[in-house]
C-alpha cells in the first residue's frame, strides 16, 4: 500500500489529482454552506469565464516569476492594452481591438525588459515607475476617443469575445503557447535554469540577460491577451491613477504560484488553470455568504499559502532562497 502511494506521489498525475480533488472540496463545502447562492450551472460557467482571464495573465507571469522577477506594471498594461484596442476598434473593427491588446502589451513587456536588462536594478523599483508612467498614458488614450464612450465597447459586433466559444477559444490558444514554449523551445528550460541558479545558467553560455528580456516580452504579451479577455468581458476598461492599477497584479500571480508549486509535476499550465479557478470559487463562495472583503481577502491568502506550503516543501537540508 505504502509502495503505491509512494508512485503515486512521483507520477505526473499526481498534482493534478490533488487539485481536482481540491475543487471537488471547495465546490462541496460553499455549496452546502450557500445551496442557493454558488455552485449552480450557470454561476459555475461564470466562475469559469472570470478565473481563464486571470490564467492567461498567470501563464505569462510564470516566465519571470521562475526566474526570480516580479512585475508590478502588468494592472497598468492591463488597462492600456484594452483602452488602446477599444480606441482601435472604433475604426478597425476586430482587427484594431485584437492587434490593439497584443501588440500593446507586447511592446511594454519589451521596455519592461530593456530597462530592466540595461538599468541593472531590481525588477520591482523600475516596474513600479513603469506602471505610473503606463496609467499616465492610459489616461491620455482616453482623451483621444472622441465616440463619447471613451474606453467603453459599446457595439455589439464587436463583442465576440465576451462571451463562449471565442472566449474560451481565445484563452485555450494561449495555454497552448504557453505548453508550447515550455516544453518545445528553449525559452522554458533555460527559464528554469536561470531561477534555479543564475550563476551556472552564466557558465553553462545561457545568455541571462536575453532570456530576461524575453521573459518580459512574453509577460506581457499573454497580458495582452488578457486584457482582450477582460475588456470585452467587461464591455469596456476605466483608466486609472495613484497605482490603483497594482490591484490587478495579484490574481493572476496567485494561479502562477500554483504553476511554480506543482512543475514538479510537470504540469505547470495545468495548476495555473485549475488555481485559477480555485481561487476564484473561494472567492465567489465567501461573497455568497456575504463575507465581509477583508475577511474573504484574508482567508483567500491563507488558502493559497497552505496549498503552496504542503505542495512545494523543500527538501531537508536543502537552502531556501
Amino acid at each position: 500500500m505504502s509502495e503505491s502511494i509512494s508512485k503515486l506521489k512521483k507520477s505526473k498525475f499526481f498534482g493534478i489529482i490533488v487539485l481536482l480533488v481540491f475543487t471537488v472540496l471547495c465546490w462541496c463545502l460553499f455549496k452546502i454552506l450557500s445551496p442557493k447562492n454558488f455552485g449552480t450551472a450557470h454561476l459555475m460557467g461564470d466562475y469559469l469565464q472570470t478565473s481563464i482571464q486571470y490564467a492567461v495573465g498567470g501563464c505569462g507571469l510564470y516566465f519571470i516569476v521562475v526566474m526570480g522577477l516580479f512585475d508590478f506594471s502588468i494592472g497598468a498594461n492591463i488597462v492600456l492594452s484594452s483602452l488602446v484596442g477599444v480606441l482601435l476598434s472604433r475604426h478597425l473593427g476586430y482587427v484594431g481591438l485584437i492587434g490593439g491588446c497584443l501588440l500593446c502589451g507586447a511592446l511594454i513587456g519589451a521596455f519592461n525588459g530593456f530597462f530592466y536588462t540595461k538599468l541593472r536594478i531590481p525588477s520591482m523599483i523600475v516596474t513600479v515607475g513603469l506602471m505610473l508612467i503606463l496609467e499616465s498614458v492610459a489616461n491620455y488614450v482616453v482623451t483621444l476617443d472622441k465616440s463619447g464612450f471613451p474606453g467603453k465597447l459599446t457595439s455589439a459586433s464587436i463583442l465576440a469575445f465576451n462571451h463562449a466559444p471565442w472566449n474560451y477559444i481565445v484563452a485555450f490558444l494561449a495555454f497552448f503557447l504557453m505548453v508550447f514554449l515550455l516544453r518545445f523551445t528553449r525559452i522554458g528550460t533555460y527559464c528554469n535554469a536561470i531561477g534555479s541558479n543564475e550563476f551556472v545558467a552564466k557558465n553553462m553560455g545561457i545568455n541571462v540577460e536575453k532570456y530576461k528580456f524575453t521573459g518580459f516580452v512574453l509577460l506581457h504579451f499573454f497580458v495582452g491577451i488578457m486584457a482582450l479577455l477582460t475588456v470585452s468581458y467587461g464591455k469596456g476598461m476605466l483608466a486609472v491613477t495613484g497605482m490603483t492599477s497594482m490591484d490587478r497584479n495579484f490574481r493572476p500571480l496567485m494561479g502562477t504560484f500554483f504553476g511554480i508549486a506543482f512543475k514538479k509535476y510537470g504540469c505547470p499550465v495545468s495548476a495555473i488553470v485549475i488555481g485559477e479557478f480555485i481561487i476564484t470559487m473561494i472567492f465567489n463562495g465567501l461573497v455568497a455568504l456575504n463575507v465581509p472583503t477583508t475577511i474573504n481577502d484574508f482567508v483567500t491568502g491563507a488558502v493559497l499559502l497552505a496549498i503552496v506550503t504542503l505542495t512545494n516543501r523543500g527538501i531537508k537540508g536543502s537552502v531556501v532562497k
